[in-house]
């Protein structure tokens, strides 16, 4: 079988209209100095609607690394009977539970209520789950409300990157998701740092405060989620063209809807959606499934979501003081600061990743990724094996804290800004969220599986565990060398020539373009000031 190859093209390249002095951290940066009202818009982008969109994904990071922490509570450990084995596994596991309860429904929320109602749901019961959370007497109601949490955060999960990606200005819709599932690793350094400064209260308090904390970034998103405009992809499929058009004037060009980047993105996306339409009238999950470009796309989506939880990372995600203590540390002091000084090393460098990523390009980013792991991670194996037969070989024990960040750096390169940036941009709209789902279930099988047959695994094989990723590592070298194919520098329209062939982007690009008034790309066009940012037409959003 041949490797997926890389396809771009001038003739349906919209680049010629992009003015590309614009910045990231501007969703438009107009041609002059901004009055107060553009600086009031640039400050309204960054303080507020920013936070809203993107802090999804700190919560399902919190998770993870305050239920690591938490093992290393020693009140909390009191409170639960020491939970081991399959019971641990059950701690862990159920936030996924939840979320598989949800994510059949999840897509028909954000296709039906819209973006940003579905990301609502799901952080007003996130909020409500966290308060249920730290307020636990038991082990049942604490593993109820971790069920509702997951459950909540599936809603937002379906949602936030599809909203993302379809309000970005387009030379930033990949580093605007990107960072988005970098926040994970931002999510994880508030709990690692949480559970660092409260381990030490000899009481309850010292687990029920990180659990609280838990719903912050939920309450975040109830109060600006209404101040973040809807999609206009979204609004276009529901008949909504007027605000669609709007929204992407007042967000790509400083309100000019005459902007011939605008017109072209608002005619591409109205294009694609009546094709998408007229080749499925009644897009349902099998279609998902029905034709070669599609089945491509879950080919690569599926493996992805397997590959980010299986890779060996879950260990140390979830298990960090299980791996600590059988290195022989075992001060809780020494687990809790390890934990947290990991995370922000990981957010660090998801972060930096994540602006490399347009320019870098995602299949070197992949296959770098998944190299350096599959090395690191052979090598951790064997400075875990040389402890566990020596126990007087401290230096082993040294070396393999290094291997678990060297790992970690390479896993961040890809995995943590990549996956969920990817799996949207080479999903077509109405697939999209059904996709975007398909992709969320699995990592949740596979996040299941992890947390709940490693404790057990780890406890029974000790280090000969760790070869069984070793040989998984190699599988996904050679998957990834295979089928990842490169989508940079193309919008979410153009991307569907990776799968569907060039004539049906051809076809959308030149449509687009005539209906648009504007001539093809290999035609030079000078936009000046007049012709980009020129209208004060007041638009509310």
């Amino acid at each position: 079988m041949g490797v997926e190859q890389p396809f771009t093209t001038e003739a349906t390249s919209y680049k010629h209209l992009i003015a590309t002095t614009k910045p990231w951290s501007y969703y438009i940066e107009p041609l002059y100095m901004p009055p107060v009202c553009d600086q009031l818009h640039s400050l309204h982008l960054k303080l507020v609607q920013q936070p809203g969109r993107l802090i999804t994904s700190s919560t399902s990071g919190y998770d993870g690394s305050m239920m690591n922490g938490l093992q290393s509570v020693q009140e909390w450990e009191i409170f639960f009977h020491f939970p081991h084995g399959s019971t641990l596994g059950l701690f862990n596991a159920i936030q996924n539970i939840g979320s598989l309860a949800t994510y059949p429904i999840a897509p028909y929320f954000a296709d039906g209520l819209g973006r940003r109602s579905t990301i609502f749901i799901g952080a007003v019961i996130m909020v409500c789950a966290t308060v249920l959370q730290a307020a636990a007497q038991s082990f049942g109601m604490f593993i109820a409300a971790r069920f509702l949490i997951g459950f909540g955060l599936a809603f937002s999960f379906a949602a936030a990157p599809l909203l993302i990606s379809e309000i970005a200005y387009p030379t930033q819709r990949a580093q605007l998701t990107s960072v988005y599932n970098t926040l994970w690793a931002f999510g994880s350094i508030i709990a690692a740092w949480t559970t660092f400064g409260t381990f030490r209260i000899p009481n309850n308090w010292s687990w029920r405060i990180p659990s609280a904390l838990q719903g912050l970034p939920s309450v975040i998103q109830v109060l600006l989620i209404w101040f973040i405009p809807e999609s206009p992809r979204y609004l276009i499929n529901m008949g909504k063209e007027d605000r669609a058009l709007h929204i992407l004037a007042y967000y790509h060009a400083n309100g000019n809807q005459n902007d011939p980047l605008v017109r072209y993105e608002f005619e591409e996306i109205k294009a694609a959606i009546a094709f998408d339409k007229e080749v499925a009238e009644n897009v349902g999950w099998l279609s998902l499934f029905k034709t070669p470009g599609n089945r491509r796309r879950m080919r690569i989506i599926i493996a992805l979501a397997f590959f980010s939880q299986w890779s060996g990372n879950g260990l140390v995600s979830y298990y960090l003081n299980k791996v600590l203590n059988d290195i022989g540390i075992t001060s809780s002091d020494t687990q809790l600061l390890i934990n947290g000084i990991l995370t922000i090393f990981n957010f660090v460098i998801a972060i930096i990743a994540g602006f490399m990523v347009e320019r870098i390009g995602r299949r070197p980013l992949f296959m770098t990724s998944i190299v350096g792991m599959l090395v690191f991670w052979t090598m951790q194996s064997v400075c875990f094996a040389v402890y566990i037969q020596d126990n007087t070989k401290t230096a082993a024990a040294h070396s393999f804290i290094a291997m678990i960040f060297l790992f970690s750096a390479f896993y961040d390169i890809a995995f943590t800004p990549l996956i969920v940036s990817y799996t949207v941009e080479i999903l077509p709209y109405p697939l999209r969220a059904k996709g975007f789902t398909i992709f969320n279930f699995s990592i949740s099988l596979s996040l299941i599986f992890n947390q709940y047959i490693n404790p057990i695994a780890l406890g029974k094989l000790g280090w000969k565990y760790y070869m069984v990723y070793v040989a998984w590592d190699v599988f996904e070298v050679i998957y990834c060398y295979l089928f990842i194919v490169e989508t940079k520098g193309l919008s979410l329209e153009e991307t569907a020539v990776l799968f569907d062939g060039k004539d049906t982007v051809a076809m959308l690009s030149e449509k687009a373009a005539a209906e648009a008034g504007i001539l093809p790309s290999g035609n030079n066009i000078n936009l000046g000031a007049s012709e980009r940012g020129s209208s004060n037409e007041k638009i509310e959003i």
